[in-house]
């Protein structure tokens, strides 16, 4: 009898392990569908993230300088609660669920996600997978992980992270760790080489601050020599 009963056991225990283990599998196997609306709220993120990256402007030119801190500070907060619930609903949000925009737009708000630097530690790990899939942007993977180095306190990889010389009106890269390398690692990962994309930034940056520069006599930014 007893044998009977642990036998009994034992077969059912096989049938529920077979069960999940049949659950598991159909999970893995799902085919991810697009999500139009959730490509549409990240689009809608991502618009008033740029507002709150850039320089105030327009409606926003007013503002005080402790005002616009509170505004840039509310947006990125705001943005990465949401783009948590996201995370924990989703995991990483690649191209198959967005779009390659829709999964740009979730970078950008993790990116700018600073005061949280274990929710982008977080992310990077499951965007490393989704990479490696071609299921996310690999130059979007670079910048997050020179984000996340330096705001763990590290050198960054990729020299992607950047500073400016005001008096010459030239950027440069923070902590960078082995900078005769840089341009074999951005490589890798599909990056121009560091000199055009410090130029790149530079011009940016002489653009976005043209008035203070024609204060100090500056009229043209410094722009590294490319061969």
């Amino acid at each position: 009898m007893m044998n009977k009963i642990c036998g009994i056991l034992l077969i059912g225990l096989f049938l529920i392990s077979c069960k999940q283990k049949t659950t598991k599998d159909e999970i893995a196997d799902k085919k991810v569908e697009f999500n139009q609306a959730l490509a549409d709220e990240l689009k809608k993120m991502a618009e008033i993230d740029q507002v709150a990256a850039y320089i105030r402007q327009g409606e926003y030119e007013h503002l005080s300088k402790e005002q616009w801190k509170s505004f840039k500070d509310s947006v990125f907060t705001t943005n990465q609660k949401r783009a948590r619930e996201m995370f924990e609903e989703y995991g990483f949000v690649g191209f198959n669920l967005a779009g390659e925009e829709g999964s740009e737009d979730f970078w950008l708000i993790v990116q700018h996600s600073d005061h949280n630097p274990d929710f982008q530690k977080e992310i990077l790990e499951k965007m490393k997978i989704e990479v490696d899939k071609g299921n996310a942007d690999s130059q979007e993977y670079g910048l997050l992980v020179d984000r996340v180095k330096l705001n763990t306190g590290q050198e960054q990889v990729y020299g992607t992270q950047v500073a400016y010389n005001m008096e010459i009106c030239q950027a440069y890269p923070k902590n960078l760790i082995d900078s005769i390398n840089v341009n074999l690692r951005r490589k890798e990962i599909g990056l121009k080489p560091i000199e055009e994309y410090l130029n790149h930034m530079t011009k940016s940056h002489f653009k976005m601050n043209k008035d203070y520069y024609s204060k100090t006599g500056i009229t043209e930014p410094r722009l590294y020599k490319i061969e």
